[in-house]
């Protein structure tokens, strides 16, 4: 079974898994990285790591469009309900669920997550998925560097895909402390580069990483993807 993994722009990701297509924190509209628009993307899951406007993005209307379930917290799924979504799922940190395409676990992130009308949106997260074939794949979603991740990299991480464009998350310098913390296989940057405030060198970062670990570096421009086979 292969896994592929979609970089759309600044946080939003497309994985496949197991015949089913998950959208993660799916800001397109007014989204200046984007790589397509949010009328041509689809989706059978959609992931909402918090409630900036950033991330939560679309996801009202592509759900309404797909009929996709969304994964969130407890507070993001019952303010999606309000909007008249659904079919969604809520969890909280620390909890596990199972799913068509393996478990999803809700992680520590260190982050604010107010949503777009004001709304409380609980604590931010992060995603660790295991896929059906026993894969993981870590989706530390807007966060600061945390010991702990050092815990999340002990469970076997196959990739993982983190912000390296400072000011609102952690930086190029202390990303690659989380990815020595984390030491997946594959490891993509994130949330860099859709404004000149979060703007970052990804490259010369991939460089850092490599040079100091014998982590496998993606730098994806917008709509690329690689296959994890």
């Amino acid at each position: 079974m292969s896994i592929r993994f979609t970089w759309y722009g600044h946080a939003a990701i497309g994985l496949e898994i197991n015949g089913q297509r998950l959208l993660v924190d799916p800001f397109f509209t007014g989204n200046p990285a984007a790589s397509i628009t949010a009328d041509q993307v689809q989706a059978d899951f959609i992931l909402i790591t918090h409630g900036h406007y950033d991330h939560i993005g679309d996801a009202v209307d592509i759900a309404r469009r797909t009929g996709a379930t969304v994964i969130s917290t407890f507070e993001i799924a019952h303010w999606m309900e309000k909007q008249g979504i659904k079919q969604t799922h809520g969890q909280n940190i620390g909890g596990k669920h199972a799913y068509p395409f393996g478990d999803v676990k809700l992680t520590l992130a260190l982050h604010g997550s107010m949503l777009p009308d004001g709304s409380n949106g609980g604590n931010p997260v992060g995603f660790l998925i295991t896929a059906t074939d026993g894969r993981k794949i870590y989706l530390s979603g807007d966060t600061a560097l945390f010991s702990d991740m050092r815990l999340i990299g002990d469970k076997g991480l196959d990739l993982a895909a983190i912000p390296i464009g400072d000011n609102y998350t952690m930086g190029p310098d202390d990303a690659l402390e989380a990815a020595k913390l984390l030491r997946p296989h594959h490891l993509v940057p994130i949330h860099f580069n859709t404004w000149e405030l979060i703007a970052q060198d990804a490259n010369a970062w991939a460089e850092r990483v490599q040079r100091e670990t014998k982590i496998e570096v993606h730098v994806l421009k917008p709509g690329e993807s690689f296959v994890l086979a």
